[in-house]
């Protein structure tokens, strides 16, 4: 799972995103509306917090637009203002639901984990090409009978082939999907990944197409 944070105070962001890593949650934090808008505009994210008092662009345009779009990733108010009016608006337009600041992460992580029930995002959902079977919420893969536990970033890439099968995905994508925009990423990370996901199934669970991608095959059901 991937989260996006949008939130323009540094010692929230700072905390926030530390405290999400804490408990095996990976984020990307942007600091103002447009930027919060390009990068919901990726698809990559589980779930969104996002902050009302926001430069550039208020947190309640970003998600009346993102809503009018079409879009919709579960979203979290987490903002400072309380006042019922405000968290009717936030409502209304289409939040998911709305935390008051300040807050413990043990509050914000049952949200999540409401949200995410609510939204058929993890609890019991399984994804599959006919070949291979994820299980998103025990992070479980089954492959041609055999079945294993796999790291978050074997997961996370093999989920992005999955999502897609008979699409050819390239590095780029599938970086994208795999690690947060603050992150620095070896020139080899995706292949490294691959290679260990096919030591421990076998070379064919992933197809290389030469100089474009990868790709996992679609199957009958």
């Amino acid at each position: 799972m991937q989260i996006l944070l949008i939130e323009d105070d540094p010692m929230i962001g700072q905390s926030l995103v530390r405290a999400l890593k804490d408990v095996g949650i990976s984020s990307d934090w942007v600091r103002d509306g447009v930027a919060g808008e390009s990068a919901i505009e990726s698809g990559k994210y589980s779930l969104v917090l996002l902050d009302l008092g926001l430069p550039k662009k208020s947190g309640f345009d970003v998600l009346k637009t993102m809503r009018a779009k079409g879009d919709h990733t579960p979203l979290l108010i987490i903002t400072a203002r309380d006042e019922i009016d405000d968290r009717v608006t936030g409502l209304d337009l289409g939040a998911d639901d709305y935390l008051i600041k300040p807050f413990g992460l043990k509050e914000l992580m049952a949200r999540i984990r409401a949200i995410l029930r609510r939204n058929d995002d993890l609890a019991m959902s399984i994804l599959g090409n006919g070949e291979i079977t994820l299980n998103l919420a025990t992070h479980e893969t089954t492959y041609r009978g055999k079945t294993l536990s796999l790291s978050s970033r074997e997961f996370t890439l093999l989920q992005a082939l999955v999502d897609k099968p008979g699409t050819i995905l390239s590095r780029t994508q599938l970086e994208d999907r795999l690690y947060p925009l603050s992150e620095e990423i070896g020139s080899n990370a995706v292949d490294v990944l691959i290679h260990y996901l096919r030591k421990k199934f076998d070379n064919e669970i992933i197809r290389n197409v030469r100089g474009v991608g990868w790709m996992v095959v679609k199957h009958p059901s």
